[in-house]
Formats: C-alpha cells, structure tokens, sequence
C-alpha cells in the first residue's frame, strides 16, 4: 500500500477518540436544527425529488442514493452502517425495506443512548464501537456504508478493510463523503487555509485523496468500483450552512443560552466546509460503490 505524503505545512491531527467522542457527546444535540431526522450530513439534491428551500428533503434523498447502491437483496437482509451518528439513515432506511435489520456503530455514549431510543422497536441496534474494529462477525453484513464517517480517521485503510471483511462475498460498501482531488501538497494556501480548520474544527484527522483511496480500496479487495462526483448534487444543501448557522445562533441567544466549546466548533466547521467546497479544482464530493 502507498503512503501518502504530506506537506509540512498541512496540520495533519493525529487519530484521537477522545476528540471524536467529546465532539459529538456534546454537539449531536446541535444537529436536531440541522435535521428533524438527525441526519448528520449533507444532502443531494434531485428534480422533482427534493426543495431547495427545505433541508431534509435533500438529507433523506442522500439517504436514499446511498441505499440505491447499496442494490439489498428482496429478503432478509443485515446492513451496517458505519459511523451512524443518531441513526437516521438506519431509521429511513428500516422504512424503505420492511425485510432489513441495522447495525450502526459510534463512539459516543450520548448517540448510543439517545439514538437507541429513536429506534425503540425497529430491528436496529447501536453499538459503541470503532468502526475500524468492530465486532461483527466476518462476512455477515449484506451491505455497508458510511456517511460522512470515515472522514474522521482520514479514509484511512483500516476502515476499508473492516468493511471488507464484514460483508458478505458480493456484498456492497457505499461511502459518501467529501474528498480531495488532489495530492495534499498540492493545495494552494487558500484550499490548504481552509482545509486545516475543516479538520480542526469537525476532528478529522485528514481528507483522503480520491486517487489514493481508489488504490487503497482495490488493494484491500473490493471489485466494481463506481466513483461519482457528486459535488454539484450536494452543493444546494452546502448553501444551507451559512443560514443555519445564524439561525442556530439566533436561537440560543434567544434563549439566553451560553454555545457551547463544542457547539462553536461545530458551527466554524461548517463555515470552513462550505469555504472549503468552493474550491472546487482542489475538493469534491463522491459518491463510491464497491463490491466485495
């Protein structure tokens, strides 16, 4: 497997859990005015499908891109997702196919609790676990996939081989998630600017380049790969940021609320988020489908 090298100047953070779980024991709360449904990450925007002007129609229709791929089978099926906040992919997706079950998995107490709660009586289950080391049994997952996740530890290789391993032969992984399109020392100092506080602000440890993980994907074993830029499809809901972020203000102060540290992350990460997919020679959104 190659190496990825990197630039001196990129402030590449080392994996660290403990970042992860505060971020998120103390920011989920925050995502309920991003999402009525909790979803956790950006949307796709489609014709007659969704409305520019209301959120979730674009974060559900992500949902339902992602499945799509997926192509479960017409029975009993077990998919995992991998990094599954609060759940509402697995809740949409238990609504789709009556036949499916779910296993999310997260590193925070407070998306486990509160997300089981959401899935009370639906055959889902969260765990707390990393999703690089799970303890799914080997090939018993029908699909998998990870929205928005395995950002957190850099696309890192591991993560693909976990997933690898825990699908059934012929199963698929879908990974939607924002990418750079270039080797890292080749962002200029604005892309490199903005990407820097992207990652220190949300706790990413790095963007994978899309080269590299296309390598590092058929590397670990996966066949089939279909690579979609999806940039122009998630930028609608990218555009949301800006305004939620001055709603979501305006409501705390209106409730004479202190942000929290980890609110305000939250918050300046999506500012850079969207700076950062203005840039659009130097980052892309895809979507990646890989078959086992």
């Amino acid at each position: 497997m190659e190496a990825t090298v990197l630039p001196q100047q990129l402030k590449e953070r080392k994996s660290n859990e403990l970042d992860i779980i505060d971020f998120y024991d103390n920011a989920t709360e925050d995502y309920a005015f991003w999402s009525k449904d909790f979803n956790m990450h950006f949307g796709y925007f489609k014709w007659w499908k969704t409305n520019l002007f209301k959120r979730d129609t674009m974060l559900n229709q992500m949902n339902h891109q992602v499945l799509e791929r997926l192509e479960l089978p017409n029975k009993k099926a077990l998919v995992a997702d991998l990094g599954c906040g609060m759940g509402g992919t697995m809740r949409y997706a238990l609504k789709q196919f009556k036949t499916l079950s779910a296993i999310g998995v997260t590193l925070s107490d407070f998306q486990v609790k509160q997300g089981n709660r959401f899935l009370k009586n639906l055959r889902a289950i969260i765990l707390k676990e990393n999703y690089n080391h799970t303890s799914l049994a080997t090939e018993s997952c029908d699909g998998a996939l990870a929205i928005e996740s395995f950002c957190h530890s850099g696309h890192d290789y591991n993560s693909f081989k976990e997933a690898h391993r825990i699908l059934k032969k012929g199963g698929k992984l879908v990974i939607a998630d924002a990418f750079l399109k270039v080797a890292p020392d080749e962002l200029g100092s604005s892309g490199l600017w903005s990407y820097n506080n992207l990652c220190q602000h949300w706790s990413l440890q790095r963007l994978g380049d899309i080269q590299t993980v296309k390598r590092q994907l058929e590397h670990v074993g996966f066949r089939t790969l279909q690579i979609e830029d999806m940039s122009f499809r998630v930028a609608p809901s990218v555009l949301h940021v800006p305004f939620a972020i001055l709603g979501f203000i305006i409501k705390t102060l209106f409730k004479r609320k202190k942000l929290k540290k980890e609110s305000l992350h939250n918050l300046k990460g999506s500012f850079y988020a969207l700076l950062s997919g203005l840039h659009f020679k130097s980052f892309g959104y895809y979507l990646i489908t890989c078959t086992k």
